[in-house]
């Protein structure tokens, strides 16, 4: 490993020398330490963290004006009975939330990677991308989803089987843990991209199995400041039905968007790490012309 590569990034900083800034990387282009994998996630999301704050602000904001208006349209469409309000604004909550998650992993993957190799991280930039690796990302989002649904439903007969469910899901997930990554860092179609990111995770998938359940642990965690000031700003403005149902579903989407921007930036560090591990991305040959 080249010791420039670990300092800073730019046109020194090994396979990812096209960018052009200075100074210390957020994200070390080395093979990384599994304490580092936990870290660096957070140092990669401050680095873009007002192009980020504005796109999630927005998403988050159209999610929750399109989720409430469909919630209000239910309502009216059966008479405002409590059932009928509360299924629609569940069903329509869910939709919202599964195109809200598309849209942070099509914006935070291509923000992380512009910052791992030192180009801008503009919004712009980031919607560009969202718009070029669409149907790569659709794949991904509908697979994810099927397999995620269809694994849990496997563990749901039996209680005891729920927990092994979990961690089998998890593991499935670790298999393919880098694969928007290498969708937009090498404008992979679906199909290549998901046989990539097996290469890439294999023999360190229960590694990555440890690292999603610190996520979701750590996401729990940050819930339960954020359900204070939910319960702070609920007992402010009344406990009314339609001021109840709009604070719980902006809060449901502000979470699942914060949850996944932390994990949409732990597939770049850790995509960064097994490019390292597995094909000595960290080392430039000179004269070589790189990535």
């Amino acid at each position: 490993m080249l010791p420039a590569a670990a300092d800073q990034v730019g046109p020194t900083a090994g396979a990812v020398g096209e960018g052009t800034a200075t100074g210390p990387a957020p994200v070390p282009i080395r093979p990384l330490q599994f304490r580092e994998l936990l870290d660096l996630p957070f140092a990669l999301i401050q680095t873009p963290i007002r192009t980020l704050a504005a796109l999630y602000a927005v998403a988050v904001a159209v999610a929750t004006g399109v989720a409430v208006g469909m919630t209000a349209v239910v309502s009216i469409a059966t008479g405002g009975s409590d059932s009928g309000t509360f299924w629609g604004a569940l069903v329509v909550t869910l939709i919202c939330a599964w195109t809200l998650r598309m849209f942070v992993r099509g914006t935070t993957v291509p923000l992380g990677l512009a910052v791992v190799h030192g180009k801008p991280a503009s919004w712009r930039g980031a919607l560009q991308q969202l718009a070029a690796e669409a149907g790569a990302l659709l794949g991904y989002q509908v697979m994810y989803t099927l397999v995620g649904v269809g694994v849990l439903l496997l563990g749901t007969p039996l209680i005891i089987t729920l927990p092994l469910a979990a961690i089998w899901l998890l593991w499935l997930r670790a298999r393919k843990f880098t694969l928007l990554p290498v969708v937009f860092d090498e404008s992979a179609t679906y199909r290549p991209a998901a046989l990539r990111a097996k290469i890439l995770a294999a023999g360190s998938e229960w590694q990555l199995v440890g690292l999603l359940l610190y996520l979701r642990g750590l996401l729990v965690v940050l819930i339960v400041p954020l359900l204070a000031l939910w319960q702070t700003v609920s007992g402010v403005s009344g406990t009314h039905r339609w001021t109840v149902t709009v604070l719980v579903i902006a809060f449901a989407l502000f979470v699942i968007a914060l949850g996944e921007m932390v994990e949409s930036a732990t597939q770049v560090v850790v995509y960064v790490d097994k490019r390292c591990r597995r094909e000595a991305w960290d080392i430039t040959v000179p004269g070589e012309v790189t990535r």
